[in-house]
């Protein structure tokens, strides 16, 4: 490494963004770089921690420090960097691509981010349900009514239902409300880029939503997970599984889990 730069690693990050498939994709390629570093460490710079390779800042494809105010979100980033073995594989580093993302885009891109969370409100995976086969419909309402419950009972936002795959229209004071409460969780980058995150895995507002409610995390991003997957694993049950599929799922997660660490490190007790 030259300069106070990681530039070797800037191809890998610059274009995987948050998108799970292609860092899959990256993951396979016999040219990623070599592990060069022989020491992790943090540093203290303000009110950030800055991840330091063999004493020098860890860069972003945007030049700027690796860093997060957060001391354990940090600690994440060091055992990321750590755990790398002989070559640089970016789906093994899900906090990393999303601070990446924090710190690159989401100042300037706030409230982009934060309206494709309520646009995803428009067609939100909990409000689409299946009339048939009974067991499913019995599924999808024992898993997903308690969270379209709470967001009734603690926030005033009804959300409208529908069967099959017939549209159905949100409020627009459903939708504004909802963008409200985003808005008012996403404290800083680090949380609008995982709500942001946590949307688009799981196809669901409501439930990025309720990784930002208050209290203990009691094992809440894996029930938030496995209800974003009621319909995948129904159907994983009549068919069997697809090895391709689980592989996806599996990088999907580690992803989706990055993005509740951030927000259960911000989230109110």
């Amino acid at each position: 490494m030259t300069g106070d730069s990681s530039s070797p690693f800037d191809a890998v990050f610059e274009s995987s963004g948050l998108d799970p498939m292609e860092a899959a994709q990256r993951s396979m390629r016999s040219d990623l770089p070599k592990r060069f570093w022989s020491d992790v460490s943090l540093k203290r710079d303000g009110v950030s921690h800055q991840v330091l390779l063999d004493g020098r800042p860890a860069r972003t494809p945007a030049r700027h420090a690796l860093a997060t105010r957060h001391a354990p979100l940090a600690e994440v980033l060091k055992a990321e960097w750590d755990a790398v073995e002989d070559r640089l594989d970016p789906s093994a580093l899900p906090m990393t691509r999303l601070i990446n993302v924090a710190v690159d885009r989401a100042g300037a891109q706030r409230d982009a981010l934060l309206d494709e969370v309520a646009s995803y409100a428009q067609t939100d995976l909990l409000c689409y349900r299946a009339a048939l086969p009974h067991g499913l419909a019995e599924r999808q309402r024992t898993v997903w009514d308690p969270y379209l419950e709470r967001l009734k009972t603690h926030h005033g936002i009804v959300m409208a239902l529908a069967e099959g795959v017939v549209h159905v229209e949100q409020s627009p004071e459903a939708l504004s409300a909802l963008r409200a409460l985003a808005d008012t969780r996403a404290v800083d980058a680090e949380t609008v880029t995982a709500l942001n995150m946590a949307t688009t895995l799981t196809g669901s507002a409501v439930l990025a939503l309720a990784l930002t409610e208050p209290g203990e995390d009691g094992g809440r991003a894996k029930a938030i997970w496995q209800a974003a997957h009621v319909d995948e694993d129904w159907n994983r049950q009549q068919w069997g599984e697809d090895s391709e599929a689980s592989a996806l799922r599996a990088q999907r997660w580690r992803d989706f889990e990055a993005a509740a660490t951030v927000l259960s490190v911000t989230r109110q007790p």
